[in-house]
């Protein structure tokens, strides 16, 4: 039977931990058997795990013994590792063990340096940092999880599971993992990644800056089809000064933060009125219903009919 290791350091998240517990542990072999022998182990007796402590029955040995090792996250996760843990990644990593982490548990294993020169995701809001404080890990925030064979990483929180999932089919088939998709109420795949889950804020430009009324005209007026021309008479300097200028201080082109307004007015109306998304196209100032189709999975990662159906007003 495959034995699947799940890691449990001080400060586990719960959720981290429990959720590859119950997605292995669902799993059923088409003769009804358990897909999947599950251990929770830990480098130390007991460990916090928020408002309630885990005790852990197995030691790290279990980690030489497993098949699959996860990780899930912990708060401020530690770098260096807890004495042993690192040399025991490494060396079920050396005998070919599959690896994955879950949401911040990316951090756990990018200590190790097991990621280096990988790809690499974690939760959207922590991903910024998992890039700087490891610039040999090439960090993805917009995919659900990476699987590069061996080693695998996941996004925050629910996309655990699809990871889980992902790999029961790998392992087993499509029928064994769409029954643990059923048992855990979830689609065996979801449309787009996590990047329709990302607050997609306005750019920020610095306190004081000088295109603060030009970028709320922007954003007030998005739906009109403006060039840039356009936007530097409104700006009251040369198309060349107003692209150098507008970078220095928003980090963007104009036209590229006037794509990203027009894409969070089309997504502030499908998740609040029934309009079409030809409609909602027309409203966001995009050329046509394709054009806004194209822009908007290029941005947020699902198409309009998909973000709706998981943030509409039905939802």
């Amino acid at each position: 039977m495959h034995t699947v290791a799940v890691l449990a350091l001080d400060r586990v998240i719960p959720f981290d931990l429990s959720a590859p517990i119950d997605a292995f542990g669902w799993a059923r072999l088409p003769d009804g058997r358990e897909a999947y022998r599950v251990r929770v182990c830990s480098d130390r007796e007991e460990v916090s795990a928020g408002a309630f402590t885990v005790r852990a029955p197995y030691g790290l040995e279990v980690l030489t013994e497993a098949d699959t090792i996860i990780l899930p996250g912990v708060e401020d996760p530690p770098d260096p590792l807890p004495p042993g843990v690192s040399e025991a990644l490494h060396a079920a990593a050396a005998e070919g063990t599959r690896i994955a982490s879950v949401c911040v548990g990316a951090y756990l294993f990018a200590a190790t340096g097991l990621l280096d020169g990988l790809r690499a995701t974690t939760h959207w809001i922590a991903a910024p940092d998992l890039a700087a404080r490891y610039p040999k890990v090439t960090v993805d925030p917009n995919v659900l999880y990476v699987d590069n064979g061996q080693f695998l990483t996941s996004a925050g929180a629910a996309a655990a599971m699809d990871m889980c999932l992902h790999m029961i089919r790998k392992d087993h088939g499509s029928a064994v993992a769409a029954h643990a998709a059923r048992m855990s109420v979830m689609p065996l795949e979801r449309e787009g990644g996590q990047a329709q889950f990302i607050v997609h804020d306005r750019p920020p430009a610095p306190s004081g800056a000088t295109f603060e009324p030009l970028l709320t005209w922007l954003e007030d007026n998005c739906e009109k089809d403006f060039t840039l021309d356009d936007i530097a008479a409104r700006a009251g300097m040369s198309t060349r000064t107003l692209n150098r200028r507008f970078r220095e201080q928003t980090g963007t082109t104009p036209l590229q933060w006037l794509h990203r307004a027009r894409v969070r007015r089309a997504q502030y109306l499908l998740e609040t009125t029934s309009s079409s998304v030809e409609r909602i196209a027309w409203q966001c100032g995009f050329g046509s219903p394709t054009a806004f189709r194209e822009r908007f999975r290029r941005v947020v990662g699902t198409s309009p009919q998909g973000y709706r159906k998981a943030f509409g007003p039905a939802a």
